[in-house]
């Protein structure tokens, strides 16, 4: 039999016979896809199995519980918390609030007669040097008041300078970080110095007490002649004036002790010794 040529009419029709039948593939394709989508909808459990067959890996974490051992880190991470708050709720207070700088600077500018920018600057410095070292500021500026009245260029006959009275000589180690002994009379470097001094004087005695009895030299004494009693006095006013409370400006003197001599009786002789013996206990008494 002899072959019949292949014609353009014959390559036509086998090709559109080709798309039909993919048309009508893709179409039953097509309908069975929208059947079973219909059918998962319709049915959760189902496309819940269907997901699981075919996403295994990411079924399997979903169905596993939490591990514990994750959870175990927990209280050393509260504990760094609950310190981080607590050194920032000290720092805080250490910086304290504008309010309380405002009220301490008011109070300082009228009680040592101290222009208010110039006491604000001491003010700030000595709140900013306290928060670097972790001192009550208060309490700086109580020995500030009591040393020098808040006079940057007080000097003392023993050579003490500044607004805390350090001595230049003897601290010359620490002067050398701030620029030398020369800078004793720089308000700033000042405080820092002294500052530093008294928070090493209360950490070495563990007291504040102690602390400025070493601060103000009378350490080998037994008595600091009053002047722990004069920075403390000045620090509880300062702390009041801080809570917005009302503290005169200027503190009255102390009223005047009048002791009531008892007098001896007629019958036994008294010495000269034990009368004055007994008037000397009689005003420390007074005065307590």
């Amino acid at each position: 039999m002899a072959s019949q040529p292949v014609t353009w009419n014959s390559v036509s029709k086998s090709a559109r016979g080709l798309l039909t039948t993919m048309q009508h593939t893709l179409t039953v394709f097509g309908l069975s896809a929208v059947a079973v989508l219909a059918l998962l909808y319709m049915n959760p459990d189902a496309a819940k199995k269907v997901s699981e067959l075919l996403h295994p890996e990411a079924a399997a974490p979903a169905a596993t519980p939490a591990p514990v051992v994750a959870a175990a880190p927990a209280q050393p991470v509260a504990q760094a918390v609950a310190v981080d708050q607590a050194e920032d709720i000290k720092d805080a207070k250490l910086l304290g609030t504008a309010k309380q700088q405002q009220n301490v600077t008011s109070w300082l500018a009228k009680r040592y007669r101290v222009a208010g920018d110039a006491a604000n600057m001491l003010v700030s410095t000595a709140y900013m040097t306290a928060h670097e070292i972790k001192l009550d500021p208060l309490l700086i500026l109580a020995v500030m008041a009591i040393e020098s009245g808040l006079n940057p260029f007080a000097e003392s006959p023993m050579g003490a300078k500044g607004l805390m009275q350090v001595m230049a000589k003897v601290h010359h180690d620490k002067f050398e970080q701030v620029g030398g002994a020369e800078a004793a009379l720089n308000p700033v470097a000042n405080i820092r110095v002294g500052a530093q001094i008294l928070k090493d004087y209360v950490k070495r005695t563990g007291s504040v007490e102690g602390g400025l009895k070493t601060y103000v030299g009378a350490a080998d004494f037994e008595s600091d002649s009053g002047y722990g009693a004069k920075v403390l006095a000045e620090y509880n006013r300062l702390k009041q004036v801080a809570r917005g409370k009302y503290v005169p400006t200027r503190t009255p003197p102390a009223p005047a002790q009048m002791v009531v001599k008892e007098t001896a009786p007629a019958t036994p002789a008294v010495k000269a010794g034990d009368a004055v013996v007994a008037e000397t206990k009689s005003e420390a008494l007074a005065n307590l």
